[in-house]
């Protein structure tokens, strides 16, 4: 406890020298984002402190003690209710804290010897402050999950290279990690939860004032034509807005541009002698070729982040026009030197390998650009693999307007890449994983 009470006590200190002590309106665009990110540690602090205290009332308020629970004594019907009506969280945070906290404290055997925490690495992270609870809760429930179904050691392996990749991401970026984690650590399940959300996928229409609702859920292979084909025509609008003079841009916002695509394709279809109307698009699906022959493995779809079985490919394959991950090949030529300014679609179908889609926000492939990470004017950068990255139209402007830097370590699937932020961001520059490097474990 006393540990904990200490990194509080630093984050206070950090978080007053940031200006927190100040209005926001005076606060500099600088200044307001260490502000940010000193009350974002605070938090994780005061979260690692309270986590084993949760713990605690948890173990104290367990069911088997009837009436003598500590919630019960207090009150309250659960330990989740008792910490959220004092915290004022909701229930599923108290539950998450609950986790972390039982995951990360230290055990005991029935004869009363020490035992290490259940999970060593979330719990060295969250004590550090680097990881909060949310993604630390993730990370534990994918373990757990795991733990009857792979070997310790790797289990223990992808925990310790988890808390190393977890900070700073988002949660569609986390979610997209963990689903590949555990598609690394158990490809054998990676069938039988695609059959699972298969038998579970929906569509329901309904009206009402005036308004007709769908609500879909589907499994990664029914989804992919249909994501890909709408993302296609919502960014060929993008693209030409982006060139358009003021008076001649679609002013359609991303969420009714993907409405209309949707409204367009189902016009066609219904215009067609057959419907559906066939492959009109291509799926571009991440796998080795004996993969896909064989019908063995997991595969990934350029613009989706689970992981299919190839079984489900193959079926995909007799729907749509399925690319699989075999590039450079019919003599195509993959770098093309100072010859040409632009990058070809093959260039890009081999970099969204690597990259994934935008190396910064994470949008599809079929979104981005290929920029040269050496400039082709300021640079003489050329137009080559080795060079090129995937950036969405907004995060080129922003690598070209605010100073951001790019370095690639290699070209193949699994080469690297870095960002390195500018001054003004981080005074440090440290360079920071981006692109599909940042969900990939290393062997």
């Amino acid at each position: 406890m006393t540990n904990s009470l200490a990194g509080i006590a630093e984050a206070l200190e950090a978080l007053a020298a940031a200006g927190a002590e100040r209005s926001p309106e005076s606060l500099t665009a600088a200044e307001l984002v260490a502000v940010n990110n000193a009350y974002g540690a605070l938090r994780r602090r005061v979260d690692a402190a309270f986590a084993p205290v949760a713990a605690e009332i948890a173990r104290q308020s367990r069911r088997e003690l009837g009436k003598e629970s500590l919630a019960k004594r207090h009150g309250f019907a659960s330990p989740a209710a008792l910490i959220s009506t004092t915290s004022g969280t909701g229930i599923g945070e108290a539950l998450r804290i609950v986790q972390v906290g039982e995951a990360t404290s230290p055990r005991m055997t029935l004869t009363g010897d020490p035992l290490p925490a259940k999970r060593q690495f979330v719990a060295a992270s969250v004590a550090r402050g680097d990881l909060g609870v949310t993604p630390a809760a993730a990370i534990v429930t994918l373990l757990d999950r795991l733990a009857l179904r792979a070997d310790a050691a790797r289990i223990d392996e992808a925990e310790r290279q988890l808390v190393e990749l977890a900070p700073g991401m988002r949660p569609d970026e986390l979610s997209k990690l963990l689903a590949r984690v555990e598609a690394h650590l158990d490809p054998d399940g990676v069938e039988p939860r695609h059959e699972d959300a298969r038998a579970q996928r929906s569509l329901v229409i309904q009206e009402r004032d005036g308004m007709v609702t769908l609500t879909a859920k589907l499994d990664a292979e029914t989804a992919a034509p249909v994501k890909t084909a709408i993302e296609a025509m919502v960014t060929q609008v993008l693209r030409r807005n982006e060139h358009a003079a003021t008076d001649e841009r679609d002013l359609r916002s991303v969420k009714q541009l993907a409405a209309d695509a949707l409204a367009d394709l189902c016009r066609h279809g219904l215009s067609c002698d057959r419907v559906p109307t066939g492959p009109a698009t291509t799926v571009v699906v991440r796998m080795s070729l004996d993969e896909l022959q064989s019908g063995i493995g997991a595969a990934t779809i350029d613009g989706l982040d689970q992981p299919v079985s190839a079984a489900a490919v193959r079926r995909l394959a007799a729907d749509a026009q399925v690319i699989p991950c075999v590039l450079g090949g019919e003599s195509e030529i993959l770098d093309w030197g100072r010859l040409k300014r632009l990058f070809t679609p093959a260039q890009k179908l081999a970099l969204a390998g690597r990259d994934g889609g935008c190396i910064f926000c994470g949008a599809p492939p079929g979104w981005c650009i290929v920029h040269h990470a050496k400039w082709w004017e300021r640079d003489t950068g050329p137009t080559d693999l080795e060079n090129g990255v995937l950036l969405c139209t907004g995060c080129h402007h922003r690598v070209h307007d605010d100073g951001w830097e790019i370095e690639i370590e290699s070209t193949g699937p699994a080469g690297r890449v870095w960002i390195i932020p500018p001054a003004w961001i981080d005074p440090a520059r440290t360079p920071r994983l981006a692109g599909n490097s940042r969900y990939a474990l290393t062997a």
